[in-house]
């Protein structure tokens, strides 16, 4: 995969989180006026969110694990290889950890509260890479 091509697939993957959680879910919520319709659409959202965080980031790993190969250098990708692995650990655990939990309405409060700070964690993960990948040096 080209360098220009991953950073299209990090801008997705972060500009995805970023439409879906600080935007199209709002949204819901505020139009839709009833909480438990807009829960289960919502539910769906973050669920497709889940399937493209798992996509991009296997692709990004799949890349740097390239580049690591073609460059006979591993240091210099550490850092891009662990956002990329934090961001896809609280995109999984959050669809099969915390999202059942939430669904079941089971200490909703709490577990709302959790699957935030994971999305907003993993947001910020997406963006610190799409952050490095995009700066003008050859390195992650």
């Amino acid at each position: 995969m080209k360098a220009r091509l991953a950073l299209l697939l990090a801008a997705f993957w972060w500009g995805s989180l970023t439409t879906i959680g600080f935007l199209v879910v709002p949204m819901l919520f505020a139009k839709l006026g009833n909480p438990a319709v807009a829960g289960n659409f919502a539910a769906r959202l973050f669920e497709a969110q889940s399937w493209i965080a798992i996509g991009c980031g296997l692709l990004l790993l799949a890349h740097f694990r390239s580049r690591m190969d073609d460059e006979g250098t591993t240091g210099v990708f550490m850092p891009a290889i662990f956002l990329i692995l934090a961001a896809l650990l609280l995109a999984l655990l959050q669809q099969y950890a915390v999202a059942p939990r939430i669904v079941a309405r089971d200490n909703l409060k709490l577990w709302h509260a959790v699957g935030s700070g994971m999305y907003l964690a993993q947001w910020l993960c997406a963006g610190a890479l799409l952050w490095r990948m995009s700066a003008r040096s050859p390195s992650a």
